[in-house]
């Protein structure tokens, strides 16, 4: 099913805080808000105000930045709490109660109804305030889904702007979450939210199975830093939409992406992992002689989409002894070499030659192929 809509909900400064070696300081959150508003994310969620007297400074710091961007914050449904997040001057609330009966039991032990009710208090307090609000199930995936539909058409009768399913701790699978999205879609009007943990690693399958179902809302962050394994990465998002509908694309600066991820790396002190949609340092190396040959033909061959659109240059790589020839002449050419093909065979074999033991820097390849130009 074609998707109709996407809004993107970036987390970093609220799901992201809860990764083990984030601790970001005023301006570093001022510095990631404002790169994300760039990117063009429509909302951006920050940390509770409950959670620590900092947590309560940096959300109203954050929420008076005049971000193009509404900026969230995530509560539970306690009254004091949703108080103290409207005072922070939040544009809206994202209400989250556990609904499993792992939650209902371990947790908070309360039934169905009294989760409505309660639901409903905090509901009303928001709206009185005129912001957005959304009421989220917590642990959703491991929920009885009667029970999920049950709360989620309550609650949307009372008025919120959307529901929010959440695979808390990872488990779902894309089956699972088109179904629930669809019988969610069925049930209410409102938008629907959905967040992913990346424990079993299918957070971005199970965001497209969910946006393909009738899910308007997806939460991300950026390289997807969470809890234990995280979420849904923005850029893995993006990447997979881009080959899908690139036209839901469209409103958003894909060329900040590198730079959003390269700056909360280096706020972590982490590196890009090799594996990242997009940013990945390797993400756009081609290597093998049959690869290069074709992309130098067409880039398509080998590429889901083009590097330029994220101000990346893609690299043909030489400097091993996978290489082939049509890359040796057109590293050639670059350096201003006319060879024939017996040269272009010959200098093919010497680099291959060259690269038995260890792989070559890209100034030595030039100065070989240089040096055997003017033998």
């Amino acid at each position: 099913m074609p998707i109709r809509s996407l809004a993107i909900i970036e987390s970093t400064l609220r799901e992201g805080e809860q990764f083990a070696l984030a601790r970001f300081d005023r301006d570093q959150r001022r510095d990631i808000a404002r790169g994300v508003d760039a990117f063009g994310v429509e909302y951006i969620e920050v940390t509770t105000p409950i959670a620590s007297p900092q947590a309560a400074e940096s959300c109203r710091d954050l929420a008076g930045l005049g971000l193009r961007a509404t900026v969230l914050t995530h509560t539970r449904c306690v009254l004091d709490d949703v108080r103290c997040a409207i005072e922070c001057g939040v544009g809206g609330v994202d209400l989250l109660f556990g609904v499993s009966s792992w939650l209902r039991s371990h947790s908070h032990g309360l039934d169905v109804d009294q989760i409505v009710d309660a639901a409903a208090q905090c509901v009303d307090l928001v709206r009185a305030a005129n912001l957005e609000v959304r009421f989220s199930c917590e642990d959703t995936f491991r929920t009885d889904e009667d029970t999920v539909l049950r709360v989620h058409a309550a609650v949307a009768a009372l008025g919120v702007d959307r529901v929010g399913l959440a695979d808390t701790v990872g488990v779902a699978t894309p089956a699972q979450v088109s179904r629930l999205v669809s019988r969610l879609r069925a049930t209410v009007a409102c938008d629907i939210e959905f967040h992913a943990h990346n424990d079993t690693g299918c957070a971005v399958a199970n965001a497209l199975a969910a946006l393909e179902a009738g899910a308007t809302h997806i939460d991300t962050t950026v390289m997807g830093i969470g809890e234990r394994n995280g979420i849904v990465p923005l850029s893995g998002l993006i990447a997979r939409l881009l080959t899908l509908q690139p036209e839901l694309l469209d409103g958003y600066r894909l060329d900040l992406l590198p730079d959003l991820d390269r700056m909360v790396a280096d706020i972590l002190g982490v590196d890009i992992p090799f594996t990242s949609p997009i940013t990945a340092p390797y993400a756009f190396h081609h290597k093998a002689g049959v690869h290069t040959k074709a992309v130098l033909s067409d880039p398509r061959a080998y590429e889901p989409f083009a590097p330029e659109l994220f101000g990346i240059e893609r690299r043909l790589l030489l400097n091993h002894h996978l290489v082939g020839r049509h890359g040796v002449r057109d590293r050639a050419v670059q350096l201003g070499i006319e060879g024939d093909e017996e040269w272009l065979r010959r200098a093919t074999a010497e680099v291959k030659r060259r690269t038995t033991d260890r792989a070559l820097r890209d100034d030595e390849v030039d100065a070989l192929l240089l040096e055997l130009a003017e033998a």
